[in-house]
Parts: C-alpha cells; structure tokens; sequence
C-alpha cells in the first residue's frame, strides 16, 4: 500500500458482509480480496470494518464485475496533518473550473479533537480563501468532496462508482447450471453466481436436433459469464436419446411430453455430473408459465426427475424483466444469436403432465431405446 504521505488508492465498500458475525465477516472479507485479486493480480489489497482499499493495477471495468462490491472510488489519501494542503491540491487537479459552488462531506472513524461539522467549516473556509469564485452550496453543489477521516488517516473522492452487489462469489458453493445459451439460462446463472454460488455451466448437445449455430452461441453467453467468474468450468455433454425418444414417439398419441422426457434427462444428467464434482444442486432458467413445460403441474413432474435441490430463480419474473436482467449483464446480445431451434419441439405440447403416465411412458421408452431414462 501507500508508504508517503500522500497517495493514490481505491475504497472499496462492500454491503451484506458487514451485517454478519465476526468469523463469518472474517471468511466473506478474505473471500472477496481473493475474488479481487483473480481478475486483478497486479494490485494489493488491505481491509479495514467495512472497507477494503486497493493500490497497484486497477481496471475499475473488472472491479464492477466482482460480486460483493456495492461500490467503488479513486481516492487521494494522506495524514491529517496534510489534509488542507492535500485537499487544497486534489481540487487543483481534480476540477478544471474557476467559478463553481461546493460542498465538503466529512465522515470520521476514530476518536479526534474536533467534530465533522467542525472539520467542514475549517476546510471550506481555506477553499474558499483560495478559491475566491467558489461558493458553497450544501443541497447540490457542482463540486461534492467527500473526506473519509480514519483515525490519523484522511481520504478524498469525488466519484463513487456502483458495483455488481451481492456476497462474494464461490462462499455459498458451486451449483451446476443447465445452460442453454438462451435469454433465459444465463441470467438464472448470473443471479446464483451473485448470491455467492459459481456456476458449473453443462449443455446437452442434442445433435442433430440441434445444430453447430447452438455451440458457437453457448460459447458466445460464456464469455460474457466468465468476466464474473473467470475460472468456469464448462461442460458439454453430447446427447443423442432424445432425437431418438422424438422419432419412437413421432407418430404416437404421446409426442406432446417429448420436451418433458427431454428435460428429464437433462436433469438426470446434471444431476450426474453435480454429484461427481461436489455441486449442491442444480440451476435452470424455468419462468412460472413462460412455455409449456413450465406450468405449475409440469414443474412438479420436471423436479420429480432428480433428488438433488433445482434453483430456478426466474420463477417469478416476467420475459420483459428477464430481458432487462440479461440487457444490464451482457449476455442478451451472445444469447440472441442465430441459431436452430430444437426440432424435437410438438406442436401441441403437453401443459398438464401426469407424473404417473409420465413415469410409465419412461419405463417403455427404456425398453425400446435400450438405457435407463
């Protein structure tokens, strides 16, 4: 960190971290400095109640994206015995106007010989006598600093830039995310990476019901999903039953539960691949009555397929909310891409599964296509 008198350092403010107890703050703060240090290894880091402070290397674009920061700002620091001269300097170089109206905004940790209102008056007042065109405005000045005061240690910012939110990635576990490359998928994944899960991404290449458009489109989503956790590990996994369950059932009364065959397997597989890497659940992109396998009855009958938890914290989203989500994380634009739609898809799907018939239409698929539904 900062060895002179005057320097240059980042505030890092983080929110839910502090409302816990003792150990687990402890855990959380050291969890975020190691998130922080993953996407920034050129900066080092040291962590006060509440503040994390950051000097070295730091691209404030990759800061936003590290979950757990509700905020960030550039700040000057220095003694307190330099604080006038300092401040007096950081609007010299800070602010390029002659004439404006400001406002100071003292906050003081520790025990000192004066007051903040105190502290204000005194500072405004040297500004002003060398600033003699400034004019102090309190409501909605031009220019607001504001001076973190910390025992003998002083700070001073201007900007405050928002963070992502949330709780550190990874201190909750992993979770495997059945991702599609759609709208819907990517943002159920970044909304569990925010409350502190990573993501485990697998998609089942159901070739040739599905093309190679589908995989550059996957591959598309991940990239924007790895500037918040950069470490993803993806799996695909190539899947050709389900092609063969749509031609044993193409001219049978039951084609309308394809998808819901079809997105039982995909839970099974998950849930395979969950148990092998220590995941503790799996998440979907499912909206209550978005499409047909998403109705209330036919959730019931998709959730009955595993016995791991499914997260689907879409569920009570409409697809202008869930479009304005994936707008603001960056994935719309990849998930949008061109690709083929599922050719297995009936025209008449099911929306009132019986898990019972259900359960009986797997046991006969099993028999013919020859493996364990």
């Amino acid at each position: 960190m900062t060895d002179g008198t005057i320097g240059k350092i980042w505030l890092v403010r983080y929110g839910e971290i502090a409302l816990k107890s003792p150990p687990v703050r402890k855990t959380w703060e050291a969890k975020l400095i190691s998130n922080i240090q993953m996407v920034l290894p050129r900066s080092d880091s040291r962590r006060e109640h509440g503040r994390i402070w950051l000097s070295g290397e730091v691209d404030p674009a990759m800061l936003a994206r590290v979950f757990g920061i509700v905020s960030f700002s550039p700040c000057w620091t220095c003694d307190l015995k330099e604080l006038k001269d300092t401040l007096l300097q950081y609007i010299a170089e800070s602010f390029s106007a002659k004439k404006a109206t400001f406002g100071l905004r003292i906050r003081r940790i520790g025990h000192h010989q004066f007051t903040s209102q105190e502290c204000a008056t005194q500072l405004g007042s040297a500004v002003l006598q060398c600033y003699p065109d400034f004019s102090v405005n309190l409501t909605n000045p031009d220019i607001l600093i504001m001076i973190e005061i910390r025992e003998n240690r002083c700070y001073l910012f201007y900007q405050i830039f928002p963070g992502v939110g949330g709780i550190p990635l990874g201190v909750e576990g992993a979770l495997v995310v059945l991702l599609s490359g759609g709208i819907d998928s990517a943002v159920a994944a970044w909304l569990m990476m925010k409350r502190g899960c990573r993501i485990i991404p697998v998609f089942i290449d159901m070739t040739p019901l599905l093309g190679e458009s589908a995989r550059d489109r996957i591959h598309a989503v991940l990239d924007v999903l790895r500037r918040y956790q950069p470490d993803i590990d993806f799996h695909i996994i190539e899947d050709r039953y389900v092609a063969q369950i749509q031609e044993t059932l193409r001219t049978s009364h039951d084609k309308k539960y394809v998808c819901l065959l079809c997105k039982r397997r995909m839970y099974r597989l998950a849930e395979k691949v969950a148990r092998n890497l220590g995941a503790k659940g799996i998440v979907t992109g499912e909206s209550m009555g978005q499409v047909a396998s998403q109705t209330l009855d036919n959730l019931a009958v998709l959730h009955e397929a595993t016995t791991m938890p499914v997260y689907r914290p879409l569920i009570g989203l409409d697809k202008t909310e869930i479009i304005d989500l994936a707008r603001r994380i960056g994935t719309y634009e990849p998930s949008i891409l061109s690709s083929n739609c599922c050719g297995a898809v009936p025209q008449k799907p099911a929306t009132k599964a019986d898990p019972g018939k259900i359960r009986k239409l797997e046991d006969r698929l099993a028999s013919v296509i020859g493996y364990d539904m």
